[in-house]
């Protein structure tokens, strides 16, 4: 499980180790993954933390050695760190546009092919990747994170095909908006400015968010499918609040 310090990492984790899986929680911030473990284990499940810089091929090294040796073969890889800050498509530099492909698209690349040749060897294994509704809603003045998602679900579908009938299943979820802390770092007057910019899309239609528990829902429905069964695409939208009734 990458990102998995807080958000949809955090309530995946808690969600599958409920339901028997060991987990093995992936992040920079190891702290937090640790202090999630201690409670996990204090339940009776089987977890580890374990540090993950996805931008550091030396880290994502070290995290596939060293979740092998906590819990053995890894059956599941749940991709869903990622990383997102405000910038236009003529205003991102080079640099920002590059960390984000590093840590979106290459990061979660590297894993896939780190944990996912050992599951076509066994003929079994589910690689689940969370990209984002922005794939199917480009949202302006994010477009580092649009450019490096819409390239992970590009990714994801070749691999999808590419994977056909070596029992190794490969899924896609598509969170909508969700309650996590991507984005609370933003500096607050440009944050305005980027969901006005949304509301006039027509991509910020409610205020509702989801809370992860729902996308963690998600990934355990696509990894805890009976054989022969594979959720390919899962769109996951938070509802809207209730219509007022006209008096």
């Amino acid at each position: 499980m990458t990102g998995a310090s807080s958000g949809i990492g955090e309530a995946t984790a808690r969600l599958l180790a409920s339901q028997g899986y060991p987990v093995v929680l992936g992040a920079r911030r190891v702290e937090k993954c640790q202090a999630i473990v201690d409670e996990l284990r204090a339940d009776g499940h089987t977890a580890h933390a374990l540090a993950l810089d996805l931008a550091d091929a030396a880290s994502r090294d070290a995290f596939a050695k060293q979740a092998v040796e906590a819990v053995g073969d890894i059956d599941v890889l749940v991709s869903n760190a990622g990383l997102s800050r405000p910038a236009g498509a003529l205003e991102v530099d080079e640099a920002s546009l590059l960390e984000h492909l590093q840590v979106n698209l290459i990061g979660a690349q590297a894993l896939a092919k780190a944990f996912g040749q050992p599951m076509v060897e066994r003929g079994r294994g589910d690689l689940c990747f969370i990209t984002s509704e922005v794939v199917r809603e480009p949202r302006p003045w994010v477009a580092p994170y649009v450019s490096s998602k819409y390239a992970l679900e590009g990714l994801v579908t070749v691999l999808m095909r590419e994977l056909e009938g070596t029992g190794v299943r490969v899924s896609c979820i598509r969170p909508g908006q969700t309650l996590t802390e991507m984005g609370f770092d933003w500096e607050p007057a440009r944050t305005g400015e980027i969901l006005e910019s949304w509301k006039k899309w027509g991509l910020a239609r409610h205020p509702h968010f989801m809370a992860p528990s729902g996308i963690a829902a998600a990934v355990a429905a696509c990894v805890g499918a009976p054989p022969g069964v594979s959720f390919a695409y899962v769109d996951v939208e938070p509802v809207p609040p209730p219509r007022k009734k006209a008096p």
